[in-house]
């Protein structure tokens, strides 16, 4: 599979992941971008060595958008502390279904995951395992169908738990268009969804070497946002 690169120097890439591609090897043995991502280094350096490759943060498997890479340990480290101190911002753009009660919002849960399913829920804080999950919301457009209501957003994730707006916006009555894990709307349907209206659309960090102030930004696409016009933010 051909990167889509965004940017790469000798300490970091950012990429676009395709929709269907697993952010990191899983039961499926699928291609996914960590291997990806290392034999493209592999196959353009000169040297016969395994490459250093470090994934900062994953995306869902049925979620495309921008990811990004360290190159080697010490821009792993400072890439890793920008992500726990807040200072790299990911923005989402997803379609919801439902109106949403405000044009702008900010979401504050606990959330735990369940390891065999798979699948994580809201819960109270007392719960072994929860942890804060943090996120907030501004309402792009909204549009009309047969359906009801979609609700076009731009989402700054806050924290990083699994599943975290899938469930966050499940919760709160506007599931992610065309998700079948957690939209009470899609969970009966099995087939012919590879992909749910989730966009990893823009990264905001500073370079781990120069501390350049860096943006990378990718527009929505694929079938999921087909159902609607995109405007660029």
């Amino acid at each position: 599979m051909k990167l889509d690169i965004l940017f790469e120097d000798d300490h970091m890439l950012a990429c676009v992941k395709p929709v269907g591609v697993p952010s990191q090897s899983d039961k499926t043995n699928d291609e996914d971008m960590v291997t990806i991502v290392k034999n493209y280094i592999f196959e353009n350096s000169d040297s016969n060595e395994e490459p250093y490759v470090a994934m900062l943060h994953r995306l869902d498997r049925p979620v495309g958008g921008v990811m990004i890479f360290a190159k080697n340990k010490e821009a792993a480290a400072k890439l890793s502390k920008q992500q726990t101190d807040g200072t790299m911002i990911k923005y989402y753009q997803a379609v919801l279904t439902g109106e949403l009660p405000e044009e702008y919002g900010e979401l504050s849960d606990y959330m735990v995951k369940d390891k065999k399913t798979n699948i994580s829920k809201i819960c109270d804080k007392s719960v072994e395992g929860a942890k804060k999950a943090e996120l907030t919301y501004e309402l792009l457009d909204e549009f009309e169908t047969d359906e009801g209501v979609l609700s076009y957003v731009l989402i700054e994730l806050l924290t990083g738990r699994h599943h975290q707006i899938r469930v966050q916006m499940a919760n709160l009555g506007c599931g992610v268009w065309g998700d079948t894990k957690y939209n009470p709307k899609f969970k009966n349907v099995k087939k012919g969804i590879k992909q749910i209206a989730l966009f990893s659309s823009r990264i905001e960090l500073e370079h781990p070497v120069t501390n350049e102030h860096m943006v990378f930004k990718k527009e929505p696409y694929g079938k999921a946002f087909d159902i609607i016009e995109l405007d660029e933010f």
